[in-house]
């Protein structure tokens, strides 16, 4: 390869905010247009690739101890079909969750995934779009003439995955040709000059998890900055989108006051005015399980996250799982300040709830 060409090929990888290391296929996913893109993209790229008959069958991937194949987990990319077309319940965000991804490329300290996924914590896409905007219309079809919304994200960062699927816009543009059909999707990036020119038709609601500068550098690596995430939220208000913005996990450090007005102003200082009219709101303190706090003690050794039981409140959840969450009065604390720093700034906006 030519000096030109890796320079041109390091440059393309840059504007990328994922990268695999290595990448699985599914035998049937090249049956696929989106597969075969894929695939060709990888060799062009040089990425190395192995096929699987599915990914339950990844056992071998390289690295000597856990934490060494968790990392290495987290730069893998598995191409295959979406099989199960039962969409889950995703409340409060939406009726349900669409699936076009699972698995992050981010190393976000406190995220529920580190459980979730469990011991395979890759990066799964799946080519079979067909099949999964036609399971959509089913959920749509069911609840007429009621609206049906659909969450993107609840098991990905489809942002992340998006120079590499182009399955987001796609599921943009389907959902701005149905009249009872949403979108909603929340990221931490900011590459999305891909959706700008969408035909969204107002369908879709891009929400951007945001937090202030601490928590940014101290608990989300590999994620967009502070100011590349503000940023991309204006772009996103100017290309017609409606737009929200998720502030979680709300954490009580040493300066939270400040952090989090910098955050607001900041907000206020970007969007356009006329964003601010439907604005949304989700506001999520800081909570974990036990099993959590074991998985992110191992896999990030270091952590400054502050998990000491005996400073929180145990709160029951819908499922008979409890978490650990703030005691009462400094939730609250959180709570109002947030908020009333928000209606300072946004007055029109809709705080959707405080959990």
């Amino acid at each position: 390869m030519s000096t030109l060409a890796a320079d041109r090929k390091n440059t393309e990888r840059s504007a990328l905010s994922f990268v695999p290391e290595l990448v699985y296929f599914e035998p049937a996913a090249l049956d696929y247009p989106k597969g075969q893109r894929i695939f060709e993209w990888a060799k062009q790229q040089g990425i190395p690739y192995r096929m699987t008959t599915s990914h339950n069958r990844i056992t071998n991937l390289p690295g000597e101890t856990e934490l060494e194949q968790y990392k290495i987990a987290k730069r893998t990319l598995v191409v295959g079909i979406r099989k199960t077309l039962k969409f889950d319940t995703s409340k409060p965000s939406a009726e349900y969750s669409i699936p076009i991804a699972t698995g992050c490329m981010a190393h976000c300290h406190y995220c529920y995934l580190q459980t979730t996924l469990g011991a395979k914590p890759y990066i799964r896409v799946y080519v079979n779009m067909d099949d999964i905007l036609g399971a959509a219309i089913g959920y749509i079809d069911e609840r007429k003439p009621e609206i049906t919304r659909f969450e993107a994200a609840c098991t990905s960062d489809p942002v992340g995955l998006e120079p590499i699927t182009g399955s987001l816009r796609e599921l943009i543009e389907f959902m701005g040709r149905q009249e009872h059909g949403r979108l909603r999707f929340v990221t931490k990036f900011h590459h999305l000059d891909s959706l700008l020119d969408a035909k969204h038709n107002g369908h879709t609601r891009i929400r951007f998890s945001v937090n202030n500068k601490y928590v940014i550098k101290a608990f989300e690596p590999a994620t967009s900055r502070f100011e590349q995430r503000i940023e991309a939220a204006a772009k996103a208000a100017r290309a017609g989108y409606p737009i929200g913005f998720i502030i979680a996990p709300i954490i009580w450090h040493d300066g939270w006051e400040e952090g989090y007005s910098e955050l607001v102003s900041s907000l206020a200082s970007a969007l356009p005015k006329d964003a601010a009219k439907e604005l949304t709101f989700e506001l999520i303190q800081h909570r974990f399980t036990k099993t959590a706090k074991s998985v992110i003690e191992k896999r990030y050794p270091r952590t400054k996250l502050e998990m000491d039981i005996e400073k929180r409140k145990y709160k029951w959840g819908r499922w008979g799982q409890g978490k650990y969450v703030y005691p009462d009065e400094q939730a609250n604390a959180l709570r109002m300040f947030i908020s009333e720093r928000i209606f300072d700034h946004f007055p029109e906006a809709k705080i959707e709830y405080f959990t």
